[in-house]
């Protein structure tokens, strides 16, 4: 079930929020500023400790709140949100952002002009070094063929500085959770985000049906966000290592078709094996953790494994062959660890289309 849309509601911001509330409340101040007067603020709070919640309610009357008896992280946020909105686009944000005024018609005003667009992300930049994309979207989601993401302006830990190379309104493979724009009928007809993921790549998921249901995503980086990154997980944390991980692979067992999933999946299995490895030589034990225990988590649920891949074939309507074509033609391991390319600009030819 699901909120009926309302006309005079056009944009559905949801915030899915665990902790922090000094943090959401810059982001709510910074969304005040100049807040278009048919846009609805939805916070879904995830069970916080922080005593969030009523004091949500008491310096945000205005703000639609939504508490969920525990934390059901990003995806299970967001779709208990989108569970309350009215509008007819939703805008997924991050708590932990500030947001240049405009940004929020620039997105709407894409989306208005192309309807085979199904999201659209802002250009993301870092909270603390503002001259630097943010390591959480840069300037719009890319994805190689082992389903390793990417972004231009970051590629794994590099970040760029924003010169202004990537201006263009260019189509991605994802747009980030951090800040993007969906349509809310084409997000109910995908199914939402899919609650297992908890955190991480939900929103490469969400866009990867998209891509299968033959829509568009793209950035327009006219439209610009502030990102803190990893407020909620810290970088190198077990867990942060685990949901990247586990996703990631999922991803691959269950988005391609299973030619190509049998196909890709060998390659795919030993770069897990490599990564476990350059772990153990780094002493990352919290990465050795985090991979050992998503490779033991398909072990023990085969059965989710084929219930998404039933789902995702009866969403599909294009084939694997198209939407290679939005993908990066290679391994960005490869690329990044062994050929030294480390920004995207530097990919060249085997740029995604």
């Amino acid at each position: 079930m699901h909120a009926s849309q309302d006309t005079s509601v056009k944009v559905s911001i949801i915030i899915p929020h665990w902790n922090g509330k000094e943090i959401l409340g810059e982001c709510l101040h910074s969304l005040q500023t100049a807040l278009p007067s048919d846009t609805e603020i939805i916070v879904v709070d995830n069970a916080s400790s922080d005593g969030s919640a009523p004091w949500i309610r008491e310096n945000y009357p205005h703000v639609i709140l939504v508490e969920n008896s525990m934390n059901k992280g990003y995806a299970g946020g967001c779709n208990a949100g989108a569970e309350k909105a009215k509008g007819k686009y939703f805008l997924f944000l991050n708590n932990d952002t500030t947001h240049v005024p405009g940004w929020i018609e620039s997105l709407v005003a894409a989306m208005d002009a192309n309807p085979e667009l199904a999201a659209v992300q802002p250009k993301i930049l870092n909270y603390f070094h503002r001259e630097f994309f943010d390591y959480a979207g840069g300037s719009g989601g890319e994805l190689d063929v082992f389903v390793y993401p990417f972004t231009r302006g970051r590629i794994f830990q590099t970040l760029e500085r924003d010169r202004g190379q990537y201006e263009n309104f260019a189509d991605i493979f994802w747009a980030s959770g951090t800040a993007n724009l969906v349509r809310a009928d084409l997000f109910r007809q995908a199914g939402g985000f899919d609650d297992s993921f908890f955190a991480h790549m939900e929103e490469i998921d969400l866009c990867w049906r998209f891509h299968l249901m033959g829509k568009q995503v793209r950035v327009i980086p006219g439209a610009v966000v502030y990102h803190r990154n990893a407020v909620t997980l810290t970088m190198y944390s077990y867990r942060k290592y685990y949901l990247n991980h586990r996703n990631s692979m999922l991803l691959l067992l269950t988005n391609y078709s299973l030619p190509l999933t049998v196909y890709l999946f060998p390659f795919r299995f030993m770069l897990e094996w490599v990564a476990l490895l350059y772990a153990i030589v780094l002493l990352d034990w919290n990465h050795v953790r985090g991979i050992l225990a998503s490779l033991g988590w398909f072990l023990t649920h085969p059965g989710h494994i084929l219930r998404r891949r039933r789902w995702i074939k009866a969403l599909r309507q294009k084939r694997d062959r198209k939407v290679l074509q939005s993908m990066y033609q290679g391994s960005i391991v490869w690329s990044y660890y062994i050929l030294g390319r480390k920004t995207y600009g530097s990919l060249g030819r085997s740029r995604p289309k």
